[in-house]
């Protein structure tokens, strides 16, 4: 059996905050946060609506993980990059892990 593939995802609040945030499961994982509570993360409760406005494959939780750390902390005109497609999340970030 092998391992669900990991996913970086942006999601856009009503006031054009991006939220960023890793899953498997991206559509169920936006769902939950549109519901709100309990699962959904606590961050975007009463932001909606909410727009998925971007999500990229990675190679594994580790990566994902330390992929959303980076991310969120990226200016945001880095993320609005990512979300027009202009540039590539993994081009991105495996350009800072070669420094």
């Amino acid at each position: 059996m092998s391992a669900k593939p990991w996913f970086v995802y942006l999601v856009r609040c009503r006031n054009g905050t991006l939220y960023t945030g890793i899953s498997t499961d991206v559509q169920r994982r936006f769902e939950e946060h549109q519901q709100g509570a309990p699962k959904g993360a606590r961050y975007l409760r009463g932001k909606g609506p909410l727009a998925l406005v971007f999500q990229e494959q990675v190679r594994d939780r580790s990566q994902a993980s330390r992929i959303e750390l980076w991310l969120k902390k990226q200016p945001r005109k880095a993320k609005e990059a990512l979300v027009m497609n202009q540039t590539t999340l993994l081009n991105v970030f495996m350009d800072k892990e070669k420094q």
